[in-house]
């Protein structure tokens, strides 16, 4: 066997080497922590949305970047997708449990900077 082994199985007491360009986990961070995937998990945070609402909480964003970042979060297992087999189809997201479990820090990180910026002048 050449090289190191990244993948370990769930449950045993060795971690995950994120530092390695070959860790599957350093893929789901490079997401979570991609410019459009820390703003939908955290938008998502209070409430399953639609996709054109999730896309209206969050300025800025194309719908072509919201339905790429969208995808690729509901590969990792961090978003929940859901067709109602209407026409047209609606469909609404969520946070999985994983999504909940990571997005708990990125809340807290958001709430800290929020607190911690003077407010706006009106104007």
């Amino acid at each position: 066997m050449t090289g190191s082994v990244q993948r370990r199985q769930a449950g045993t007491s060795e971690r995950y080497d994120v530092f390695h360009t070959d860790c599957p986990a350093r893929g789901v961070v490079d997401h979570v922590t991609s410019r459009w995937g820390i703003w939908v998990l955290i938008s998502l945070r209070s409430n399953d949305l639609r996709f054109y609402e999730l896309r209206d909480s969050i300025h800025g964003i194309s719908e072509k970047m919201l339905a790429q970042t969208l995808r690729t979060l509901v590969q990792d297992g961090l978003v929940w997708r859901e067709v109602e087999p209407t026409t047209p189809p609606q469909v609404t997201y969520g946070l999985s449990e994983f999504g909940r479990e990571v997005g708990g820090p990125l809340r807290e990180l958001f709430d800290g900077i929020t607190r911690r910026l003077s407010p706006r002048s009106a104007g």
